[in-house]
């Protein structure tokens, strides 16, 4: 296994964790933007952009684009978080150039005018279908009311409002400004010829044009608050509740995520056995999720409506116990042993890396070989991980339900 990384003189950065055992190759170009970096004005415009680029290039139409992903047999995809667009590829290796040549393309949309309207149709059905759904965009609401007037408040999708208002032309700008060289990695891993990665990146990329492109950096300053919204079409009620947590920065995410796992994994966690055993909630779980200047620390609940006051009031409970007496060694074992098995199983195929890879590199400019976090995740002591349960108190949270009961007390 070797990681090897090189740049292109206008900025775009290539990075490989070559394998010569694997027997695929996973590619992906990472654009280091998000709902993080858009105005309220344009709110979604980076998820509508990467629907775009599925629509055609200036030398491609939309049909050409996915029957010649098929022609050699990609598994291929996109997606849109708070902070990265991610367009990628896993390919027999064979095929690298060719998936690098498609993948580029890609990030060259075309940004036709008739393909912008039918696609915003398409999105505001997305946005309507989100809202309608369980959990009713209840994590979304809770975000925004946690963050406050943080970028991180803002929704991925965008709102029925933004996206109506959004013309080709602020697409376009938005394009222009985040999609240059210098804001994006090509990652790679599994069977890759670096030399030969790096040669078809200059061919196909290498006359974009540089420019500066700068995120915003300020300290998140998390609300506390309890908001309950009635949903009458919904049959159970949800809720979902923000504290704070470990940046992308911090060593402490670690810790954090073994917490998560011997607090609300979806086995064997001390919520598992709290509300899903005995079978007073649907769903109960506690994650971590890590941006680039803050961290957030979520706890998810589905259950029956007239147990959910009581359910909450559990949930709480047991995280003031946390934060009181601390985990025990039993426990963190247990954790170390989860933790320890995703990564591994998450990392033997390489479009599995290749999001690890990709996304480190982008949110720390650092290569992480598997053994580094299973190393990592082994040397955590009891003392640690109360210390982050310390750090960032779980009772501390932002708490929004929704559902058919909108007087949900949860009290003190």
């Amino acid at each position: 296994m070797k990681f090897l990384s090189h740049t292109l003189e206008n900025g775009l950065e290539i990075v490989a964790e070559c394998n010569g055992e694997a027997y695929s190759t996973a590619l992906g170009f990472f654009v280091r933007t998000g709902s993080r970096d858009e105005t309220e004005a344009v709110a979604g415009v980076s998820h509508f952009l990467e629907h775009m680029a599925f629509k055609g290039t200036a030398t491609r139409g939309a049909d050409d684009v996915n029957r010649e992903f098929d022609e050699i047999g990609a598994h291929y995809n996109a997606y849109t978080s708070e902070e990265h667009t991610v367009f990628y590829a896993a390919v027999l290796p064979e095929y690298a150039d060719r998936a690098v040549e498609l993948l580029a393309d890609l990030l060259r949309p075309a940004l036709r005018v008739e393909d912008f309207e039918t696609e915003k149709q398409v999105i505001l059905e997305e946005i309507h279908m989100y809202e309608d759904a369980p959990p009713f965009g209840a994590d979304d609401k809770c975000k925004a009311a946690y963050f406050g007037d943080h970028p991180l408040a803002g929704s991925v999708l965008g709102t029925a409002q933004s996206i109506t208002r959004l013309d080709p032309e602020a697409m376009r700008e938005y394009f222009l400004r985040r999609y240059r060289p210098g804001n994006v990695v090509l990652a790679g891993a599994g069977q890759i010829d670096f030399d030969a990665l790096v040669a078809a990146s200059q061919r196909v990329a290498g006359d974009w044009e540089p420019a500066p492109t700068q995120r915003a950096h300020r300290e998140a300053r998390p609300r506390n608050g309890f908001t309950a919204l009635r949903k009458e079409s919904a049959s159970q009620q949800y809720a979902v509740a923000i504290g704070p947590g470990p940046s992308v920065q911090d060593d402490d995410r670690f810790a954090a995520k073994l917490l998560a796992t011997i607090l609300g994994d979806d086995s064997g966690s001390r919520l598992y056995w709290e509300l899903i055993e005995p079978g007073l909630a649907e769903q109960a779980s506690l994650s971590h999720s890590e941006y680039e200047d803050a961290g957030a620390m979520m706890t998810y609940l589905c259950c029956d409506p007239e147990s959910a006051a009581d359910n909450l009031r559990r949930v709480r409970d047991l995280l003031v116990q946390a934060e009181t007496d601390g985990i025990t060694a039993e426990e963190l074992q247990q954790a170390k042993n989860k933790v320890s098995s995703r990564v591994v199983l998450s990392s033997e195929r390489p479009r599995g890396r290749l999001f690890t890879v990709g996304n480190d590199w982008l949110g720390r400019r650092e290569y992480r070989s598997v053994q580094d976090d299973l190393d990592t995740v082994t040397a955590l002591t009891v003392d640690q991980v109360n210390a982050v349960c310390a750090r960032y108190p779980l009772s501390r949270r932002t708490i929004v339900t929704i559902g058919p009961k909108a007087n949900v007390v949860v009290g003190e």
